[in-house]
């Protein structure tokens, strides 16, 4: 036998997947908390999909552990980056950056439920797609302390990975191959994260093309 073969037995790939799997996870969700671009959604849909067809019974316990863990940190991280643009001018652009990516309609809607609601609404902003932005933006500017933001964000992150845990449960449960649903968990978490804007375009377009008063 070759020394590759040798290698090949020696390395089980259910442990390769998990060495390489799930740290990648953790630096793409960090990284999609810390830049919004990143789709950690379905990145957390698609690996509860394979950890269901996974033979070990702490698979999906560890993607909800890891998806958490790294959501958590990336939304301090960027918190804590903001606060800095509060008060010194090295940190403004991350305070600009967040304000670019929050429509001023939505961001009077955050205050407003700030105000309401206190730090159940960071819970409420990782459950509604492009509510994250907003909602943070709004705690900077009611110069919320870091630590009262840790406090309402550690159950907004558990409550987000549940719930795109379940998508890719559901996914995973209806096809035999993971592939196939991985690719259904990424069409409903992309359709999802869109769904907001298609329904602002059609209240535009119904206000364009509606009767004049």
């Amino acid at each position: 036998m070759t020394p590759l073969g040798v290698l090949a037995q020696s390395v089980p790939p259910e442990s390769t997947q998990q060495a390489v799997g799930y740290p990648s996870l953790f630096l793409l969700v960090v990284l999609g908390s810390l830049v919004p671009v990143v789709p950690t959604g379905a990145l957390v849909s698609s690996a509860a999909v394979v950890a269901f067809h996974h033979t070990s019974p702490f698979a999906l316990l560890l993607v909800f552990a890891v998806a958490s863990l790294a959501a958590f940190l990336g939304d301090v991280g960027l918190y804590w980056l903001g606060r800095r643009g509060t008060t010194s001018p090295g940190g403004s652009r991350w305070l600009a950056r967040l304000r670019a990516r929050a429509a001023p309609e939505r961001l009077a809607r955050a205050q407003d439920g700030l105000r309401a609601h206190g730090v159940l609404v960071l819970v409420l902003s990782r459950l509604v797609p492009g509510g994250r932005i907003p909602v943070m933006l709004a705690c900077l500017l009611s110069a919320m302390p870091l630590r009262r933001f840790v406090r309402g964000d550690l159950p907004a992150c558990l409550a987000w990975a549940a719930a795109y845990q379940l998508i890719g449960l559901l996914s995973g449960s209806l096809f035999g191959e993971p592939w196939q649903g991985v690719l259904l968990a990424i069409a409903l978490t992309l359709l999802i994260s869109a769904a907001p804007a298609l329904r602002r375009r059609l209240r535009r377009s119904g206000r364009d093309g509606g009767p004049p008063p």
